[in-house]
């Protein structure tokens, strides 16, 4: 082995060695801020992992119905994601076509998310003063809709 090829050999695993201690510094560095049970757990429905089962089981219901109410949206923002691909790989630029696409994609997406949100205020209402703090604590991190921006965290 020539001192070239070890030289390679020992930066390679010099940088593979920082690249894994960085990976486990970091999934420590979040796992002691968010805790163990955040882990993996950024689905809508774990927001109402501090509620009783029963209001958990009334949560994931109300979703499942939101989300069976908004399929047709689902399917409509589908098929203009499927056709705008079509109308930018043309060969001519329908800018108008392309605009109306969007149009309907937006249309569908804002429909869908309108339906979640108003399930979840729906259930929020059935809450008490502190069964809401704990659902909107649960929510902070799962949706957008209480994410809060950077500019009002410092």
């Amino acid at each position: 082995m020539t001192p070239r090829t070890r030289t390679v050999l020992l930066a390679g695993s010099l940088a593979l060695n920082l690249f894994l201690i960085g990976g486990v510094a970091g999934g420590a560095y979040i796992w002691s801020t968010r805790g163990p049970e955040f882990v993996g757990q950024r689905a809508l429905r774990f927001a109402a992992d501090g509620l009783s089962d029963e209001q958990r089981k009334a949560f994931r219901q109300g979703l499942m119905q939101a989300r069976r109410d908004s399929a047709p949206d689902v399917q409509a923002g589908r098929v203009g994601r499927q056709d705008l691909n079509g109308l930018m790989r043309a060969e001519s630029l329908d800018r108008e076509a392309i605009d109306t696409a969007l149009t309907g994609i937006r249309e569908a997406d804002t429909a869908l998310r309108q339906r979640l949100e108003m399930a979840i205020v729906d259930f929020a209402a059935t809450l008490t003063p502190a069964e809401r703090q704990a659902f909107v604590d649960g929510l902070e991190n799962r949706t957008a809709m209480l994410r809060r921006s950077s500019a009002s965290e410092n």
